[in-house]
């Protein structure tokens, strides 16, 4: 790829974003060919602990999709391998000449998962008799004790806290320097995989957005030198609760957590034998910190007024494990348009239960490009999600007509009629799977107001909404039978012309790329099952 035409290292998070930006006489700087000696490996692992291996139920049955369970499981060895599949285990694994690769029930940037997933946990059957942290490692389905505390118990009741982190060097690796947006969309999809997964077993999640990275870095002991190998640091992202109950989620102190005497286990893997350094990536997760926050004031939740199409009764399980994300589509399917509107409806803030898990304020307004969607003209629309933020939107975007769509109730604008797909396409690094689809999106953020409000760490915040509403189109195109892909490479500045804004401001930015319709599948490839027939069994 072409580097920017400016070589000087930013000097924050606003310059990070300027410099990682696509445009089509010019890509943001990354490797100019891929080694595939040095690509690292998906699975980190830490020798030296003891492993928990986890159930693998064949035909346990979860919640209909979207969920939630009406009856919540207890929280035990069963209940908590499952938990865990559903939200990062594998899905399946691919052949193809001689190639094979697993795929994963959380989406991720190029199949490369920077995302790492920790528990902690009060003593369990099963588990140990001991409160530990965790990591989980998805390959064998496991458990791997990476810190024990003196007592049985340091959580509040009925839940538990699950951490994520992102190892950089994954993405960097075929990504350069705009890895560490991808990172950050990547920890918002797996927002989404947990909550999903809380809801099939009648649980639910909510990220905590009081704790600092160095509070997550404490409790996953990050800074240890046991953690990573130096060329392969692991970032803090975030901390969520996982409720078992139906008890509203209230604020964690994580002091018991992190200054509690542990016992440390195991020493982290290296993950590539040669490394390409790529420090911007690094000084990006400088620029936007996370600091210790106040508590927010949960958002409503609220289950849709859109009644849920009839998909056949599909259970959530069987969503997550045949979610995909499709390299061609036909360019012939139409989507009906209940469904439609019941995607628009679940990416309302609050929307039970992906949604619901975010605690900011809605900051992102969905530029729609609509192909193929029965009952609803093709053409270029917008979804409101935050009153303010799409009025700010409108004031600045007034070529438009801006005329209200009766959607089911969904606050949906229509900019303009016609076909589109043509603009969808070369918005998307000139990918045809953006015009091939039923429809597809550009998540416009209210950037700078975003970025006065929260800081820099607002950078993160808005990533991780994208992620998350990506996630939920992704479960919510598999239930109707077509397929979901996320697009990470797209002409950022190109989609803010198309809306009239200056090049130059940064009032609104466009954060990711989305796009659903009807897979073309490769016959040549071969799907094998995730897990090995031993290892499942019914419960």
């Amino acid at each position: 790829m072409n580097s920017h035409t400016d070589d000087r290292m930013p000097a924050d998070i606003r310059g990070y974003h300027q410099r990682t930006k696509h445009a089509p006489n010019r890509y943001a700087l990354g490797p100019s060919f891929l080694d595939w000696t040095s690509q690292p490996s998906p699975y980190r692992l830490f020798e030296g602990c003891r492993r928990v291996s986890l159930p693998l139920p064949s035909a346990k049955e979860t919640a209909l999709f979207p969920g939630s369970a009406a009856e919540p499981a207890p929280l035990d060895h069963d209940a908590l391998g499952l938990f865990l599949e559903l939200a990062f285990g594998l899905s399946a694994w691919k052949n193809y000449e001689g190639s094979t690769w697993a795929l994963r029930n959380n989406p991720s940037s190029g199949n490369l998962h920077p995302t790492e997933a920790y528990l902690v946990i009060d003593s369990m059957a099963g588990v140990g008799d001991k409160a530990a942290l965790y990591h989980y490692a998805p390959l064998g389905h496991e458990l791997e004790e990476r810190a024990i505390y003196a007592g049985a118990r340091v959580l509040p009741a009925r839940g538990f806290a699950l951490a994520l982190s992102s190892i950089p060097w994954r993405e960097a690796w075929k990504y350069g320097e705009r890895a560490f947006r991808y990172c950050q969309l990547d920890a918002g999809h797996a927002i989404g995989s947990v909550a999903q997964a809380a809801a099939a077993l009648g649980w639910s999640a909510r990220l905590l957005p009081e704790p600092s990275d160095e509070d997550v870095a404490a409790l996953l002991g990050l800074t240890r030198a046991d953690a990573a190998h130096r060329r392969e640091p692991e970032h803090p992202d975030l901390l969520l609760w996982v409720a078992t109950d139906d008890a509203p989620i209230h604020p964690i102190d994580m002091r018991p957590l992190v200054d509690a005497a542990r016992i440390w286990r195991g020493t982290a893997n290296r993950l590539s034998e040669d490394h390409d350094g790529w420090p911007l990536v690094d000084l990006a997760a400088q620029f936007c910190r996370k600091p210790r926050m106040s508590a927010q004031d949960p958002a409503p939740s609220h289950q849709s007024a859109t009644p849920a199409p009839d998909f056949g009764k599909i259970e959530v399980a069987d969503v997550v494990r045949r979610r995909r994300s499709a390299q061609r589509f036909d360019g012939e399917a139409v989507l009906p348009r209940a469904s439609f509107s019941a995607m628009l409806a679940a990416l309302a803030p609050g929307a039970k239960p992906l949604l619901a898990a975010f605690p900011w304020a809605a900051a992102l307004t969905l530029l729609l490009f609509v192909h193929r969607v029965d009952g609803v003209e093709p053409g270029l629309y917008a979804l409101e999600r935050n009153r303010q933020a799409a009025s700010r939107l409108r004031a600045a975007s007034p070529a438009f007509d801006w005329a209200p769509v009766d959607l089911d109730g969904s606050p949906l604008y229509r900019l303009r009629g016609g076909a589109v797909e043509k603009e969808a396409t070369r918005l998307a690094c000139l990918q045809p799977i953006s015009g091939k689809g039923c429809f597809s999106l550009a998540m416009v953020a209210d950037f700078d107001h975003t970025l006065r409000e929260d800081g820099a760490f607002g950078y993160r915040r808005l990533h991780w909404e994208a992620g998350l509403i990506g996630q939920s189109l992704y479960l919510w195109a598999t239930a109707a039978g077509l397929s979901g892909t996320g697009i990470g490479c797209f002409f950022d500045d190109e989609v803010h012309a198309l809306l009239g804004l200056p090049v130059a401001e940064t009032q609104f930015q466009d954060l990711y790329h989305f796009t659903v319709g009807a897979p073309i599948e490769d016959p040549r490839i071969l799907t094998l099952p995730a897990y090995s027939d031993e290892r499942r069994g019914d419960l």
